[in-house]
């Protein structure tokens, strides 16, 4: 069920896990083709993590692996990002943003700067955070902290929670 033409979807990708899956998933699900931001070192840096980002290379290795497992690098253009809002407001053949709830806000704000350009708006489709085994979201965070792995499942002993 391709709805869109071209859609876009963006993040850091880092410990690449089954959050990360879902959402680049259903982009390809909704778009023929898929614009994938993937931010750069320096902007991965002004984030702010709590946590160590992977460099960029080794991102971009593990995402195009993924794509390329399932059959889909040939649909998509992996971009780098350095900034919130990468190609968005100049590239006028994306017709959707594909979000997480974590990014819904920065989707809003790209559909306000668009419209102030005179550039068509964006449909947002935002996708809930996958959860893990104990009902919080995954994150890359809690990854590297060692408290889940990267399909959500908990590392940490029941009885040190």
């Amino acid at each position: 069920m391709k709805e869109f033409r071209r859609v876009a979807v963006g993040g850091t990708f880092d410990e690449l896990h089954r959050g990360h899956k879902v959402l680049l998933l259903k982009a390809f699900e909704l778009g023929k083709t898929v614009s994938v931001g993937l931010c750069t070192d320096t902007f991965a840096e002004k984030l702010r993590k709590p946590h160590e980002t992977a460099p960029y290379e080794e991102r971009l290795k593990k995402l195009e692996g993924f794509l390329k497992k399932h059959s889909l690098l040939q649909r998509s253009e992996i971009i780098p990002l350095n900034d919130p809002i990468g190609t968005t407001l100049s590239d006028l053949g994306l017709q959707a943003l594909i979000v997480s709830q974590e990014t819904e806000e920065i989707a809003l704000e790209i559909n306000k700067k668009r419209r102030a350009l005179g550039v068509p708006h964006l449909v947002i489709l935002t996708i809930k955070m996958v959860p893990s085994e104990n009902c919080t979201p995954i994150s890359t965070t809690r990854i590297r902290k060692g408290e889940i792995d990267h399909e959500g499942y908990l590392l940490i002993s029941k009885k040190s929670l």
